[in-house]
């Protein structure tokens, strides 16, 4: 049976006698159409194309094998029950009519009409029984549209259950996002709090170390006994030794004058070769892997020599006798960053140090960075190798990436910016005109600090220069006013109130050749970024630095000499 339409016409089955013909005629003269069949078989075959109602005689089912009827009637879908009318000489009540009960099993829905019958009844019956087929058209309909509003129904619902899959999807993302982006804001906000701790903590230090070292020395001067020398030297190499921790907590908090350049990192790598292998020992092996077509980093090339040595002692001192160490070189595009630590999107230059050591776990991984953290013994390091790393990548524009599993070692990869120009070999300057003793010539020396003026006075004193102080700023143009024969303002870069900055700015506006030499222990790399080496000397200075610095400042012609712009 297929999904067609309702056929208006009726299926006429009596083989034998008139009754056919008859029955026909009084159907299409009631404007029914009718159809004969001549035996059962044709019946079943007419039936499968589609009739509204079949008219049967009784004696057609009685005397026949009905096998293919019976099968079709099982075979209807649920919502038919096709309607047969059957003529019977003894009507439908089985008291007179045994047969009528085995062909109301058979047939289901069947009405039976006693021969003989008058026209008007047979009309009657055949059309309440179309009427009935009409019905179950119209509940197939219904249950079609029933059927389609539930798939229709479905549909939307796996729609929407799909859609809130995905808003499921993506507000979890969006969750772990916020997550990931608060906590690298929460480790971000602690190294920066901490790098401004340290900047200022180095500050004071270099101010007490210039002091320490600048006595030091001047009593090694005098010194004559055996026993005293060494204790002096002693007491130079610890506070040498202070001298570079405040350098590394400066480079942690970017305070760090630095001087990018061009640099060929495939050349620093191999010339660091026998640097690393003596650093190493014999027990651990190097593996240099050096990228093809490599582009030049701008980087500071003696800082980027520190920074991978730090690496590679940090990879040594994670290994066990007979580890490898790993430096390769490589050029990448980076995307968005996975955490503070990493640069911006863009092309870096990659430095890779790599070891076969022991890893490290996560909660030590989100603690590298941090200044003073270390997991080595006392005495075994200072825990500023990382974040020396750090600061010198951050503040030349890149970033750091930890790749680490616990048992099979660490990557540490050190991204640096990529140079606009090919890396170029810079001549060496040329060696500074050496005064005759600085005998005649007077330095302001500014300092807010006496124990550091007392001791940076001795230092000029013993190379032959006249000394004027000032505490401040004020006080320095103060003096400018009213002494005339100063020859170079040696200036503090950090002061109360007005800073170097401002003092030299205003020096600039009174005299525009004047020499200014900047010394400072906390060097604002913003401030200075424009200055160059020859016109800051860092604190503690030693006196040959000093002696060199001042030498090249008043040797320079008004023509020659940089003016350094100095920002606000």
């Amino acid at each position: 049976m297929t999904d067609a339409p309702l056929s208006e016409r009726v299926l006429v089955l009596a083989p034998s006698g008139r009754d056919a013909a008859i029955a026909s005629a009084v159907l299409r003269e009631a404007s029914i159409a009718a159809d004969a069949c001549a035996d059962l078989t044709e019946l079943c075959v007419r039936l499968e194309q589609e009739a509204a109602v079949a008219l049967v005689v009784e004696e057609a089912l009685i005397d026949a094998d009905a096998t293919c009827l019976s099968e079709w009637i099982e075979k209807q879908p649920a919502w038919s029950d096709f309607p047969f009318v059957v003529l019977s000489p003894r009507g439908g009540g089985l008291e007179r009519n045994p047969a009528a009960g085995r062909l109301l099993t058979m047939l289901g829905n069947v009405t039976f009409l006693e021969r003989p019958f008058h026209p008007t009844t047979l009309v009657s019956v055949v059309r309440t029984a179309f009427r009935g087929r009409l019905r179950q058209y119209e509940a197939r309909e219904r249950m079609e549209e029933i059927k389609r509003g539930e798939a229709l129904l479905e549909r939307r619902v796996e729609e929407r259950t799909s859609e809130l899959e995905a808003a499921n999807r993506q507000l979890a993302s969006q969750i772990t996002e916020r997550e990931r982006v608060e906590s690298a804001l929460r480790q971000a906000q602690r190294l920066e709090a901490v790098g401004q701790l340290t900047s200022g903590v180095a500050h004071d230090f270099n101010n007490l170390l210039t002091v320490i070292l600048g006595n030091v020395r001047q009593m090694q001067k005098g010194a004559t006994d055996a026993a005293q020398t060494r204790r002096l030297n002693m007491m130079a190499e610890a506070g040498e030794r202070g001298a570079k921790l405040t350098a590394q907590m400066l480079a942690f908090s970017r305070r760090q004058k630095l001087e990018p350049k061009p640099v060929d990192l495939n050349e620093t790598v191999a010339s660091m070769r026998d640097l690393l292998q003596s650093t190493m020992g014999g027990s651990v092996r190097i593996e240099t892997v050096l990228a093809k077509r490599l582009w030049p980093a701008m980087i500071d090339p003696t800082q980027i020599e520190l920074a991978i040595l730090n690496l590679a002692i940090n990879a040594r001192d994670a290994m066990a006798v007979g580890g490898t160490l790993a430096v390769e070189t490589s050029n990448v595009s980076l995307g968005e960053p996975r955490s503070p630590s990493e640069p911006p999107p863009g092309e870096y230059i990659c430095v890779s140090v790599s070891d076969t050591g022991s890893g490290m776990p996560d909660d030590v991984v989100t603690k590298v960075f941090e200044p003073f953290f270390t997991t080595k013994e006392v005495g075994k390091g200072s825990g500023l190798g990382l974040s020396q790393v750090l600061g010198l990548a951050k503040q030349s524009g890149g970033g750091v990436r930890i790749q680490t599993k616990v048992g099979e070692g660490t990557s540490v990869k050190l991204y640096l910016p990529r140079a606009s120009t090919a890396t170029e070999v810079e001549p060496a300057p040329p060696p500074a005109a050496v005064t005759q003793r600085a005998s005649g010539l007077t330095i302001l020396l500014v300092d807010d600090d006496s124990a550091v003026r007392e001791v940076t006075r001795s230092i000029l004193q013993d190379l032959g220069y006249a000394v004027v102080e000032a505490g401040s700023g004020g006080a320095c143009l103060d003096m400018l006013d009213t002494h005339k024969d100063i020859d170079l303002v040696l200036l503090d870069f950090a002061m109360p109130g007005m800073n170097g900055a401002d003092v030299a700015r205003e020096i600039r506006a009174r005299s525009a050749s004047m020499p200014i030499l900047f010394a400072t222990g906390y060097a604002d790399a913003d401030a200075l970024t424009e200055a160059d080496e020859d016109g800051i000397v860092r604190k503690p200075f030693v006196e040959s630095e000093l002696a060199d610095k001042l030498s090249r400042a008043l040797n320079r012609t008004p023509d020659t000499a940089k003016i350094i712009p100095i920002r606000r």
